[in-house]
């Protein structure tokens, strides 16, 4: 298969278990929750989606007819030296097009793969590290993994349903408002915050994740 990439980056990870971890970050083009329209948010299923998974333009995007070739490039983010390798495949929905062929390449070159989800595809445990951010309407096939991470609130989904799954850690992410004015915007994060950091307190299997990202303003 080809592989469509929007784009890849050395990075550290802003959130979740892994926060502060060195890795290149694999974005995929597309999503099975999403219509394809150009740019038509309205149509997804997660309309408080924050990524732009469209295309091949980012940077370091692009088409790559094999896996190696795939690897390679993403090899050579890596800084020269550094055995402890890590890439996160992300999306959009990373698999659509991580397949074993890919795992496979991946693991020979050394990576430690984690991939981040909307669970509706299975995952295989050849994978490293499973992180599932289920989204409301639609069928949660990946029931186990190491990471749920709840984007919270979210109408048709709640905490209750999740927290007896599979998996080694439970966070809930704050939805991050993005339409309205400024003054609203601000408002509905503050208030999307308290809420998660409510549950948390009155059910502390859960943990706040919070995107330190976009704090620090780092990609």
């Amino acid at each position: 298969m080809v592989y469509s990439v929007k784009e890849m980056y050395l990075t550290l990870q802003g959130e979740g278990a892994q926060t502060g971890r060195a890795a290149v970050f694999l974005r995929f083009s597309g999503c099975n929750l999403w219509s394809g329209l150009e740019r038509d948010r309205a149509s997804a299923v997660c309309t408080f989606c924050d990524t732009d998974f469209v295309g091949t333009n980012g940077p370091g995007g692009g088409k790559f007819k094999t896996p190696e070739a795939l690897v390679e490039t993403v090899a050579a983010l890596w800084p020269e030296g550094e055995n402890e390798r890590w890439v996160v495949c992300t999306g959009g929905e990373p698999m659509l097009q991580l397949n074993d062929a890919l795992i496979k390449a991946f693991h020979k070159a050394n990576f430690k793969i984690a991939v981040e989800t909307n669970g509706t595809l299975a995952v295989p445990r050849t994978i490293d590290w499973i992180c599932v951010s289920p989204k409301a309407d639609t069928e949660l096939i990946q029931t186990s993994g190491d990471e749920l991470k709840l984007v919270f609130p979210q109408p048709g989904n709640h905490p209750d349903q999740f927290g007896d799954l599979a998996f080694t850690h439970f966070f809930l992410q704050p939805c991050d408002p993005s339409f309205g004015t400024t003054t609203h915007i601000k408002e509905k994060a503050r208030a999307n915050a308290q809420a998660c950091i409510d549950y948390c307190l009155q059910n502390p299997r859960w943990r706040l994740s919070t995107q330190t990202h976009k704090v620090l303003g780092i990609d």
